[in-house]
């Protein structure tokens, strides 16, 4: 029944069928693999804001936190013009009260407990960092997510602008009244 031809050609088969998933593979590794170390975000949220040059140091943008008093800053701020920056936020965040997106509801985030959404499974990391979404807590998280809480779920890359993050905080503010 089996001879020798026959063996040859099954294990022929069995060699050949692994080649060509091992190219395949290769070929679409090298397609869909976009930055250099393989770690890139499978989906990133487009905010509107182009990405700064590559060479430009952090140091050399507007500076935020102590350099800048947030507190005035926020005092003068424009809700009408946050209103248009969470355009942003809509992909993943509600503003009605009770209603979740893929993340928490936004309705009276400013001075609420993080973690404090009843249906919603927050990060850890988050909640270690900070107790209540305070302004300051906001500016510093909405600057730079990944930065201020480590390992959190969202991925939003960030808000630079200092102005714009107190324009959303508070339009943000004004929705529970």
């Amino acid at each position: 029944m089996f001879d020798t031809t026959t063996m040859i050609k099954i294990v022929g088969s069995l060699c050949g069928s692994l080649l060509v998933l091992l190219l395949g593979n290769f070929v679409a590794g090298s397609l869909y693999q976009v930055g250099g170390d393989g770690h890139d975000q499978a989906y990133v949220i487009d905010t509107g804001e182009e990405d700064a040059p590559v060479d430009e140091e952090p140091a050399e943008q507007e500076p935020t936190g102590d350099a800048v008093d947030f507190g005035a800053l926020l005092a003068s701020a424009d809700a009408a013009a946050g209103e248009k920056l969470f355009k942003a936020c809509k992909a993943c965040h509600k503003v009605e009260d009770g209603k979740n997106g893929v993340g928490p509801h936004l309705y009276g985030v400013v001075n609420r407990s993080v973690g404090s959404v009843d249906g919603f499974k927050y990060s850890g990391s988050l909640v270690a960092v900070v107790e209540t979404w305070d302004a300051d807590a906001l500016n510093a998280y909405l600057e730079n997510p990944k930065e201020y809480a480590p390992g959190t779920k969202m991925t939003y890359k960030g808000m630079k602008d200092v102005e714009d993050r107190a324009n959303l905080i508070a339009w943000l503010d004004s929705l529970d009244g």
